[in-house]
C-alpha cells in the first residue's frame, strides 16, 4: 500500500537521462547522423563551464525523449555493474525495430536481438563511447513528435523512451522507493528482473530493475550514465516531492535552476543518482522551436564569459 497522500501530483515517468561521452564530435555523429535524433540544445555544465553539456530529444525535445551527455574527452572509461543504469531503451513502432537493424548494420554497429523480454521485443547495442542501449517495440508515437531534418525516416524515428535499467546488487530497498515512496507499481517480474511503472501509464513510464547478486560494483566514467531525471508538471509539484522524500528520511539537494527544468537530486538505495524535474520552462526558452540546439546558449551567470568559454570549446561540426 502506498504511503503517499493521493493528491500529489504523480511522478509520471522519465524526463531525462544523462550519461558521460568521450570526444563531443564522435558523440554528435552518432545521435544526429546515425540514430538521427535532433540535437535539441548545446550548452555547458553548470558545475564546469569548460564542458559542453548536450541535449538530444525527438524533434520538439520532448521530456521523456531527451538523452544528455557530458563530454569529458580525458576521462577514464566506465566499468559496468551495481549500483548504475546498466541500460537505456528506446521507443519504435514494430516496422522499426526492422528498420533500425538495417540502418545499424549498414553503419557497421553490431547489435545482439531481436530478443525477447516480458512482452517486449527489442535489440541491443552500444554507442561509442560504450554506453549499452536497446530498441524497443512500443507504441508511443502519439506523444513524441518527429525531427524534419532527421536522416531517418519520421515513421522510423524513435518515440522517446521505453525505460531504464538499474543494475543493483539488492532490489529490495530500491523497490520499496520505487513503490511506497515514489508511487510507482511493480508490473512483472522473471530471473530476477523487475519491473515498475509510473501511475497513469503513461509513455516513458518504465523503470526495470536488475538484480545482479554478487556482482562486482560499476564505476563512473564514459560510456556510463550520470542520472537519470522522472517528470513533473511545475514547480509547486517539485517542492512536494521534495518535503514527502525528505519526510521518508531521504538526502535531497535544494532546488537548482538548470534553466530549461528545474531540479532535485537524490541517491536510490542502490546508489543511482535520480533527480525530479520539471517539465517548463522547457528548450524553447532561449531558442525558437525552429532553431533548437544551433547556437551556443550559456546560463546566465557564464555569458560574461562567453569569448573564453567559446575558445576552449572544441568546434562541433
Amino acid at each position: 500500500m502506498s504511503s503517499l497522500p493521493a493528491l500529489r501530483p504523480p511522478l509520471a515517468g522519465l524526463h531525462h537521462v544523462t550519461a558521460i561521452c568521450g570526444d563531443p564530435q564522435v558523440n554528435y555523429d552518432f545521435y544526429t547522423h546515425v540514430l538521427g535524433m535532433r540535437l535539441v540544445k548545446k550548452t555547458v555544465n553548470f558545475d564546469d563551464p569548460g564542458t559542453y553539456h548536450l541535449y538530444y530529444g525527438d524533434g520538439a525535445g520532448t521530456p521523456g525523449s531527451v538523452l544528455t551527455f557530458f563530454p569529458w574527452p580525458d576521462a577514464p572509461s566506465g566499468r559496468a555493474g551495481t549500483g548504475q543504469i546498466s541500460a537505456t531503451a528506446l521507443a519504435t513502432s514494430e516496422a522499426g525495430l526492422a528498420y533500425w537493424q538495417a540502418r545499424l548494420k549498414d553503419n557497421d554497429i553490431e547489435f545482439r536481438g531481436p530478443m525477447q523480454r516480458f512482452d517486449d521485443v527489442y535489440i541491443e547495442f552500444s554507442d561509442p563511447h560504450g554506453m549499452t542501449l536497446e530498441i524497443v517495440v512500443a507504441d508511443q508515437s502519439a506523444a513524441f513528435q518527429p525531427w524534419s531534418q532527421s536522416p531517418v525516416p519520421a515513421a522510423m524515428q524513435f518515440r522517446g523512451f521505453h525505460s531504464v535499467t538499474l543494475a543493483a546488487a539488492s532490489y529490495e530497498r530500491t523497490q520499496a522507493l520505487l513503490t511506497h515512496q515514489m508511487g510507482w507499481t511493480l508490473l512483472k517480474e522473471s530471473g530476477g528482473r523487475f519491473r515498475y511503472q509510473a501511475p497513469g501509464a503513461g509513455p516513458a513510464s518504465l523503470v526495470d530493475i536488475l538484480c545482479q547478486t554478487g556482482a562486482r560494483h560499476g564505476l563512473p566514467g564514459t560510456g556510463t550514465v550520470h542520472h537519470v531525471a522522472f517528470r513533473v508538471p511545475d514547480d509547486a509539484a517539485q517542492l512536494a516531492w521534495l518535503q514527502a522524500l525528505a519526510g521518508f528520511g531521504l538526502n535531497l539537494s535544494p532546488v537548482m535552476d538548470r534553466t530549461y527544468f528545474h531540479s532535485v537530486y537524490y541517491r536510490e538505495p542502490g546508489g543511482v543518482l535520480f533527480e525530479i524535474a520539471t517539465v517548463p520552462p522547457g528548450f524553447a526558452l532561449d531558442e525558437s522551436p525552429e532553431t533548437l540546439g544551433s547556437a551556443l546558449m550559456l546560463p546566465p551567470q557564464y555569458e560574461a564569459m562567453r569569448a573564453q568559454i567559446e575558445k576552449h570549446l572544441p568546434p562541433l561540426r
